[in-house]
């Protein structure tokens, strides 16, 4: 029997994976520290680790993990922007669930949408107080409006396809464009400066590192609202704060953070937290934080089991690692 060390697990995660693991004849240590420097010592004793996205694969671990025997890292996740895919190469081959659920982040990514546009947060704080009085809980209406997409990935393409329901005009952009699928593809400075709504569905890369920048807000409209469901590093959060600080924005709604790993997924209200960016945008009324849970749906919990254990399975029997990310030279 393999056994796998699970770092950063959460209630939630035994849940699902306790039954895909006696399936598959699998071990589970599960530690509920995320995966770094000091912690990858629980590893020892183990044949491979699962980990999170906000668990860090870098040079040390990698090194780490080979020193004790360990040569499969296991992402139970899509992205992949926290791994050293250089230092990993030859050493630690890594997996990953490309593909869980795109239904549940477009979904979450509208319902985002939707509530900082009509103020729903707003609207039910009011009410529980009952305070039914509606002055400036107004919107704008999405049918017509013109919704910027970076990003048509299969995430991307779902959050398209719910956006065209509502009547809105699709602007597209992707670094590899696929035009197969009939989208209006322009440049980010159209997409920017034509849009009402942006909303993220790239991947987190030294290409689209703070795609939105102080540059790429002063091209927007003044009511625009960027939706983040994607990676938080795609945002330069300062920037970000600044425009909205200085109305030059409608609104945004996050789901990620670009230094989140220190606070998300974990209770913080007792202590409070020192990110003075990430605490003044949460103050702020028309900006809605949400902690990384776009993915968080059954169906997608259970995929991530499967397809997490699956790549395990290939793994120790020697087949094709069908989702191995590897390293390419830039």
């Amino acid at each position: 029997m393999k056994r796998l060390c699970f770092f950063d697990a959460k209630p939630y995660d035994k849940i699902y994976f306790d039954p895909f693991a006696k399936e598959f004849n699998f071990e589970i240590l599960y530690c509920d520290s995320k995966l770094n420097e000091q912690s990858v010592v629980f590893a020892q004793g183990c044949d491979a680790v699962v980990a999170f996205v906000n668990d860090r694969v870098n040079g040390t671990v990698i090194q780490a993990l080979s020193g004790m025997g360990i040569s499969v890292v296991a992402l139970r996740c899509a992205g992949y922007n926290n791994v050293d895919f250089k230092e990993a190469y030859g050493k630690v081959h890594i997996v990953r669930v490309p593909a869980y659920s795109p239904y549940a982040v477009a979904e979450f990514a509208m319902g985002l949408l939707l509530t900082v546009n009509r103020k729903l947060h707003k609207a039910y704080n009011r009410t529980r107080e009952y305070n039914f009085n509606i002055n400036g809980l107004s919107g704008m209406d999405l049918y017509g409006k013109t919704v910027g997409v970076i990003g048509t990935g299969k995430i991307g393409q779902v959050f398209v396809n719910i956006c065209k329901g509502f009547g809105m005009r699709v602007l597209a952009y992707d670094i590899y464009p696929n035009e197969s699928l009939g989208y209006e593809y322009v440049d980010l400075d159209t997409l920017f400066s034509e849009s009402d709504v942006i909303s993220l569905h790239c991947p987190l890369t030294d290409k689209t590192w703070h795609i939105i920048d102080e540059d790429a807000i002063s091209k927007m409209k003044k009511h625009c609202y960027i939706i983040n469901t994607s990676r938080g590093g795609l945002i330069d959060s300062k920037a970000l704060l600044e425009a909205l600080q200085e109305r030059r924005l409608g609104g945004a709604a996050l789901d990620v953070y670009e230094e989140e790993a220190e606070f998300f997924f974990e209770d913080h209200s007792e202590k409070g937290i020192t990110d003075a960016t990430l605490a003044l945008l949460s103050t702020m009324p028309n900006v809605l934080i949400t902690s990384h849970q776009a993915f968080f749906t059954e169906e997608a919990l259970s995929n991530i089991a499967k397809v997490t254990l699956d790549n395990m399975d290939a793994y120790f029997a020697g087949d094709k690692l069908e989702n191995e990310v590897q390293y390419t030279a830039k």
